[in-house]
């Protein structure tokens, strides 16, 4: 399986596409989901758009349901188990509702999450046209009130890298504070060096010290 960030590069990697004429829905996603060239109004594309990435990245069993609309993957994903409406993540699927439209006009992979809103990679968008149906793939700010929830996929956990690997400078109090039982890891063993310290870790600190010095 993939994950988001694997999901989000691919996408970020589209960042510009445009379908070819303008206005058409002409464009290689169409191609790919239809299997042949396809234009005209009947093939709006951002959705397509969506499980391009997704199948491009190895993904596409992380979507509950290949299809081109938007309301059909919030059903499906709903059926699944897999919609959420607050607490967006980078690599969810959002689905819009814009003001005078249908009820799910649009959707983007979420890259970057405020209170207020949320970065979205997303296709058949435009920078200040129309903005479910702009013909360009894009990075848009969306306000989280025009969002009316979104897929979450399960995605493959990224494996992070131990950090147990101190600096010269402090190499040798580590190791000291390490071999007397100072200074101990989290159940796999990561020391977690240069993560900041909390006030009840520091006590349990200076407690192992203190039982160390008798």
């Amino acid at each position: 399986m993939a994950t988001a960030e694997k999901i989000l590069n691919l996408a970020r990697g589209e960042l510009g596409v445009k379908e070819s004429p303008p206005f058409s829905n002409q464009v290689k996603y169409n191609t790919w989901y239809y299997n042949r060239e396809v234009s005209g109004a009947a093939y709006p594309w951002c959705m397509v758009f969506v499980q391009w990435c997704f199948a491009q990245a190895g993904g596409e069993d992380l979507l509950p349901l290949r299809t081109a609309s938007c309301g059909a993957l919030m059903q499906a994903a709903k059926k699944a188990g897999l919609w959420v409406t607050k607490d967006f993540l980078p690599g969810d699927v959002v689905i819009y509702d814009f003001p005078g439209g249908g009820a799910t006009d649009h959707t983007g992979i979420v890259e970057q999450v405020s209170p207020q809103s949320v970065v979205a990679i997303e296709g058949n968008t435009s920078l200040s046209g129309s903005q479910s149906d702009g013909g360009m793939v894009c990075r848009k700010s969306r306000n989280q009130s025009e969002i009316v929830g979104a897929v979450r996929p399960q995605y493959e956990k990224e494996e992070k890298p131990m950090d147990n690997t101190p600096s010269p400078a402090h190499k040798e109090g580590v190791e000291w504070a390490v071999k007397n039982g100072i200074l101990t890891g989290d159940d796999s063993g990561d020391l977690k060096l240069s993560q900041n310290v909390t006030r009840q870790q520091l006590c349990t600190i200076l407690f192992r010290f203190a039982k160390w010095k008798g």
